[in-house]
């Protein structure tokens, strides 16, 4: 497996061979190009906040993360077990020069990943990221002298400090949503929400006997696929039913994601968590809405019907924050379950988008069901193409291109195809070795056939 370099950080599968997977040499190779890349940017403070998921590895790759930049003179703030969100606060908190998450998000337990901020606890962009590249590349390190070394202190109180600023948040009113006596049923993926998810939820004023949590054990050892996709919520749906649940709530290991199960076990559906919350944000707020390019049109009719302006952006959390700013977003995120609340923080955090959401259900006196029905139905068939080491992605997208070019198609990420209700997106992941293929449509079997013919006709061509 190649290692994989991209606005998401530096991933790979643990073990085998330096430069093919994400090995010891790599994470200490790319842990001290980011460090030096910090310490070229003219920081006032040298230190660095690093925290891990509950992967198999996470401890192993954040110990030698840790230690390189200690070599470099950084100073390590080592936050433990936290979540995405958390560091990206955590960063704020500190006034740090950056920070590091040890996680492979969604990716399967074999995957970790060194996922890379910048001070304002922000995913560094694109064009850094190519500068740190290619420090690791021409290893241009400077390790700092016997008496100049950094120092390492432990801190793990950034998850009581994050939620704390969740529930003061002034659109999280815990007392209704302590008085709505909400049970609720977790799916923690043996990962960090384990810790963060129940934490949040007794802070939010829920009972801790109302709280049943799945797959609590902390050990990195996935009881399932960890990517919060229906096909790996049945145990969820399943225990929201047996319990008599309200509510259901799925994150990924490192909690930036975030799906809900209604209180009859059906799914309210990932691309709707940013749905919901921008539509309780925006009754409060009015102003404009970001999501990437793939995901539900929903968010656009949301943002309408409130006044607001829709715009949509590449994939890819950096992305959609820098047309956050740019169009002074008041909401924004990902389909994926990612919902980016600017005003906390720049980042996507399951853990805001609980309390905003169980806020929404109390302000609206509605169940989960009643809520979710009182959006659009479209459909998205999310799909994927497994793709060897040697392929040439341009040649295929030109090819697709070719055939559809009496339709509008937008080629700033990828290749999105309009047609006259319906849209089909494909891009390579940012994430993993494949080529993406999402399509929408009113009616599911129609999503599933513009899908299905598109991978046909990438096959055809690769």
């Amino acid at each position: 497996m190649s290692l994989i370099k991209s606005i998401s950080g530096i991933r790979g599968t643990i073990g085998g061979k330096p430069d093919d997977n994400l090995s010891p040499i790599d994470v200490v190779k790319f842990s001290a190009a980011f460090g030096t890349w910090l310490l070229q940017q003219n920081v006032t403070n040298k230190k660095v906040v690093i925290g891990r998921d509950g992967r198999i590895s996470g401890a192993m790759v954040q110990e030698l993360a840790a230690a390189t930049l200690i070599a470099l003179g950084i100073d390590v703030i080592d936050a433990g077990l936290s979540t995405t969100p958390t560091i990206e606060m955590a960063i704020q908190f500190e006034k740090a020069a950056g920070g590091m998450i040890i996680s492979a998000s969604h990716n399967p337990k074999e995957w970790n990943a060194l996922k890379l901020f910048n001070h304002l606890g922000e995913f560094i962009s694109a064009d850094d990221g190519k500068q740190v590249l290619s420090i690791a590349e021409k290893n241009e390190f400077n390790f700092a002298s016997v008496d100049k070394l950094g120092n390492k202190t432990f801190d793990d109180t950034f998850i009581q400090k994050h939620i704390q600023a969740i529930v003061t948040y002034d659109l999280v009113d815990v007392q209704a949503i302590k008085k709505r006596k909400f049970k609720i049923v977790i799916d923690a993926i043996n990962s960090s929400g384990a810790i963060a998810v129940p934490a949040l939820l007794q802070a939010l004023g829920v009972k801790d006997s109302d709280i049943i949590v799945l797959n609590s054990e902390v050990n990195g050892k996935f009881a399932h696929n960890p990517e919060p996709l229906p096909e790996h919520l049945q145990e969820l749906c399943n225990a929201v039913n047996k319990h008599k649940a309200d509510i259901g709530i799925a994150v990924d290991p490192d909690v930036d994601r975030l799906s809900f199960v209604c209180e009859d076990g059906s799914l309210f559906g990932e691309e709707y968590t940013l749905v919901a919350v921008a539509d309780y944000v925006l009754n409060n707020r009015k102003g404009n809405t970001v999501s990437n390019m793939s995901s539900t049109r929903a968010l656009k009719d949301v943002t309408l019907k409130h006044g607001g302006n829709y715009y949509p952006s590449a994939v890819g959390e950096v992305n959609v924050v820098n047309k956050m700013k740019a169009v002074n977003a008041v909401i924004g995120g990902e389909g994926n379950g990612g919902v980016i609340v600017p005003d906390l923080h720049y980042g996507r955090d399951a853990l805001i988008g609980i309390a905003l959401f169980l806020t929404f259900l109390t302000k609206e006196k509605k169940s989960v069901k009643q809520l979710r029905n009182t959006y659009p139905d479209y459909f998205i068939s999310k799909n994927k193409i497994e793709l060897g080491k040697d392929f040439n992605i341009q040649q295929i997208f030109d090819q697709i291109t070719k055939k559809y070019k009496k339709y509008p198609i937008n080629t700033e990420d990828g290749l999105k195809i309009e047609f006259e209700n319906d849209w089909v997106h494909l891009r390579t992941s940012n994430t993993e070795p494949i080529i993406r293929i999402y399509a929408e449509s009113n009616f599911s079997t129609t999503a599933d056939n513009i899908a299905k013919k598109m991978m046909q006709d990438i096959k055809e061509v690769m």
